[in-house]
Order: structure tokens, then C-alpha cells, then sequence
């Protein structure tokens, strides 16, 4: 029976690690079902596959995307991306929603919105799992990543949705962080998160054609303005604003050509590789925070307990404070047994 055919029971750590590393779009599908499975013996596999690969991973270049609902995300990351496989890369593309449980229908709906990218054998497209928490979204995310960049993808696109706080979450995951724009200024800049403005390495006005060219335009000069009096993530790069339409091919050339100056940039610099390192460890501090409260959830005495303590502090009875020592205490006695 071939590795392909094979029950996902029947599936051994070398057969996830061989069919990942052949760019086996089958098994890469599998390993990710793998990650997102709550089961302890998935995870336990898992864990074991991602290691096994780890000398296969960090090599990619990792993109950020957002933007409000409604500005073309996924037209213009349909086209940069056609034309980055158009030029010899292998882009994976990850969608992000940490609002949504993402089910396995929502894969058919990625691939809808992106149709040439769905079709292309060097992309792959793929909801990236949540797990239905902003946690979720990071674990899982960077796990997805490892798994892409294992199976040869040298371009991820992360896509969020540009509303919460999903943002940030995958700005301290990417290498580049993009945000998308819609022109018409006056209005675009009051109701833009200055958070977003922030964690951006770059601004791209889309939908820049037609008779919105002139109002692109404008809202390019109101967002440089702005970058001029916020101080930049990075003292070696200052972010561009750029006006791109996705819909009709206009400017994405100038911007992956700005992206790729930026990681010339910060390469050059040592900041590439100090960002990459200060995020695996965040990534490890993220998990082990998701660890030490699945503990938590799993302990019997302070289960027993915390809904008493939870009614006690809002009935003004008891401070969180020592609400807090108490379920330690809880968890240390549990512990020593």
C-alpha cells in the first residue's frame, strides 16, 4: 500500500517526515490535520514530526497581509502571489480568522477566492487552524509555517482579517508585515487602528485604478504623513506607501521588489536573524503558557473549586488577588501528592 492510500492510523513519523519534505501535497495536508487534532497521541506525533524537521524549516520568507474586509485582500494575494510562481517561487498562502473555527468547508472557500493560486501546482492554499482562540491562531500558524516552508514553499503569505487582534499576533510571526489600504483618506485614516500603522513595515493603497487612482493617490500622501510622526519597529527600515490595484496587476512588481529590499536590508543589518531568533523563543513562551493553562483546566482540585472562588470574587468577597494564590495553591497541592 503506498504512503498515499495509507490510513492517517497506519501513518508513521517517517512517513509524515518523507512525504512532507517530497512537497507531497497529500501528506502535507495530513501533517497539518495532524497539528490541528486535540487528540494527546496526534499531538504527541505531532510535536515529534515538527522536530524531526526542524533542520527542513526557517527558510522561507514569511508575509504578513491585512487589511479591512472589503479592500481586496484576496484579489491582490491571488495576483503578487500568480506572480511570484510565475517567476520561479513556491508560495503557500495561510488564512487566518481567529473569529472562526475555520471548518474543512472553509478550505473550498479559500481556494474560491483565490482561484489562479488554487490552480497552480507551485502554490498551496490553506485556512490556517485557530483552534477558536487568538492562542490557536499563534500556535497553530507558525506550526503551519514549519510544515510549508519543510515541503520547499520558499514565499508564505499569512492573510488575517484586519479586525482584532490578530494583527499583532502575526506581525511577531512574519518577516514582513504588509497593510493594505483603501483610498479615499479622510476617512480610511480615522477609522484605521494606529496600532496597525505601527506594527507595519509597509502601506499599499489597492484598488488603485479607475477613478480611484486620483483619491489613491492622496491617501498615499496622508499615510506618509503619518509615518512621519510614528516611530518605525525597525531602526534600520523606514516603511513605504505604495498604491497597487490586485484586480488589475498595477505596482505589485515595486512592491514584492520592496519587500525584497527589506530583507536585504535587515539581513545585512543582523536584525533578520535576531528577529527570527527573539521569535522562537517567544513561540516557546506562547506554548508553554497554553501548556501550564490546559493544566490548569485539567487540575481536579482546583476544578472542585474555582467555581466557588469565581462567585466569591463577584460577589466582592474575595480579591482576584488572592483568588489567584488560592488556585495556586490548588494546583501546588495537586502537584505533591
Amino acid at each position: 500500500m503506498s504512503v498515499g492510500n495509507k490510513q492517517r492510523s497506519e501513518l508513521t513519523l517517517q512517513d509524515y517526515a518523507d512525504g512532507v519534505r517530497s512537497g507531497d501535497r497529500v501528506m502535507l495536508a495530513r501533517a497539518i490535520t495532524l497539528i490541528e487534532s486535540k487528540r494527546e497521541e496526534h499531538q504527541t506525533l505531532a510535536q515529534k514530526l515538527l522536530q524531526a524537521l526542524l533542520p527542513d524549516t526557517g527558510k522561507a520568507y514569511r508575509v504578513g497581509i491585512t487589511g479591512v474586509p472589503g479592500v481586496g485582500k484576496s484579489t491582490a494575494i491571488d495576483q503578487l502571489g500568480t506572480n511570484l510562481t510565475a517567476s520561479g517561487h513556491k508560495v503557500a498562502v495561510l488564512a487566518v480568522d481567529p473569529s472562526s473555527t475555520r471548518s474543512g468547508g472553509s478550505v473550498l472557500g479559500d481556494k474560491t477566492r483565490m482561484p489562479r493560486l488554487a490552480q497552480d501546482e507551485n502554490s498551496y492554499v490553506r485556512p490556517s487552524p485557530t483552534s477558536g482562540t487568538l492562542g490557536g491562531v499563534t500556535r497553530k500558524t507558525r506550526e503551519t509555517m514549519s510544515l510549508c516552508e519543510a515541503a520547499g514553499f520558499g514565499v508564505i503569505l499569512v492573510e488575517t482579517v484586519g479586525v482584532g487582534q490578530s494583527e499583532t499576533a502575526v506581525a511577531e510571526m512574519v518577516d514582513f508585515f504588509l497593510a493594505l489600504m483603501l483610498p479615499g483618506a479622510g476617512d480610511e485614516l480615522q477609522g484605521i487602528k494606529k496600532g496597525i500603522i505601527e506594527i507595519a513595515d509597509m502601506i499599499a493603497i489597492n484598488k488603485a485604478d479607475g477613478d480611484n487612482v486620483t483619491r489613491a493617490k492622496t491617501a498615499a500622501s496622508v499615510y506618509r504623513a503619518a509615518l512621519n510622526i510614528i516611530a518605525s519597529t525597525s531602526p534600520n527600515w523606514s516603511p513605504p506607501v505604495l498604491t497597487i490595484s490586485g484586480l488589475e496587476n498595477l505596482g505589485l512588481d515595486e512592491l514584492w521588489n520592496s519587500i525584497e529590499r527589506h530583507r536585504q536590508t535587515l539581513t545585512g543589518s543582523g536584525e533578520y536573524e535576531e528577529r527570527r531568533q527573539d521569535q522562537a523563543v517567544k513561540w516557546m513562551h506562547d506554548m508553554l503558557e497554553d501548556r501550564l493553562k490546559a493544566a490548569l483546566k485539567a487540575n481536579r482540585n482546583v476544578a472542585a473549586r474555582l467555581p466557588k472562588i469565581e462567585a466569591q470574587i463577584r460577589n466582592g468577597k474575595l480579591t482576584p488577588a488572592l483568588g489567584v494564590e488560592e488556585i495556586l495553591e490548588l494546583m501546588g497541592t495537586e502537584q505533591n501528592k
